[in-house]
């Protein structure tokens, strides 16, 4: 049977991997906001197993709120994104300081 404690160490190790995705890659904004989606992924996890541990729908509910803030965060950094490369024709974050002014 998979208890509480296998979807914690599954959400464990995703949080882990979007951490040090997010500090091992500095250069390919992709991958940094599909780190950061992992990073939710994670957080997710972790709410619905508890909702589900403590027979609440509260953590569900706020579960849906945190995927919306997600897909909003996913359209705006794409977003910027295709704007930055139309400017300069890379997505690299070492171009970015470039774009201050």
């Amino acid at each position: 049977m998979i208890g509480l404690a296998h979807f914690l160490t599954v959400a464990a190790i995703l949080f882990v991997i979007g951490v040090l995705g997010i500090f091992l890659n500095r250069r390919n904004v992709i991958l940094m906001l599909m780190c950061i989606e992992l990073l939710l992924l994670a957080v997710n996890i972790n709410l619905v197993a508890f909702s589900a541990f403590l027979g609440d729908m509260v953590g569900q509910v706020f579960a849906m709120f945190v995927l919306t803030v997600a897909a909003a965060e996913a359209a705006i950094g794409l977003a910027i994104m295709v704007i930055f490369f139309r400017r300069r024709g890379s997505i690299a974050i070492d171009a970015a300081d470039q774009m201050r002014g």
